[in-house]
């Protein structure tokens, strides 16, 4: 089991910068592949980011890729998304997710354990 607790969220003018956290529960954390997704009202939940359980792999959706940066430190058994340019259309709630199979995966279906979001608001 891994309990996954997402914290950084907030309310910020466009071109600006959060940093999301993503701190899990559990002995096994370092084996996770970790992903970020993103839900805004009435729209599906997105793909943003992902690390591999080693944090040598990452992918990226075109949306964020160059704005936004995925990392982990196995050692803290968290995981953080950098957020730079931030754009109003980021605005969504933002979920961590882990994949027992620790790859880079892209679809929600693929994970395992869900955090339970936190908002992130972009104003123009």
């Amino acid at each position: 089991q891994v309990q996954l607790v997402e914290s950084g969220g907030g309310l910020v003018q466009a071109g600006g910068s959060l940093r999301l956290s993503c701190a899990a529960s559990g002995h096994t954390f370092s084996r996770y592949g970790m992903g970020w997704f993103r839900q805004a009202p009435g729209k599906e939940r997105d793909f943003v980011a992902a690390i591999a359980w080693s944090g040598g792999s990452t992918y990226y959706a075109d949306s964020v890729k160059g704005r936004f940066t995925i990392s982990r430190d196995n050692a803290k058994n968290t995981v953080y998304l950098q957020m730079n340019s931030l754009k109003p259309e980021d605005t969504a709630l933002y979920y961590c997710a882990a994949d027992y199979f620790g790859l880079n995966r892209v679809q929600p279906r693929e994970y395992d354990y869900w955090g339970q979001g936190t908002q992130v608001t972009v104003s123009s």
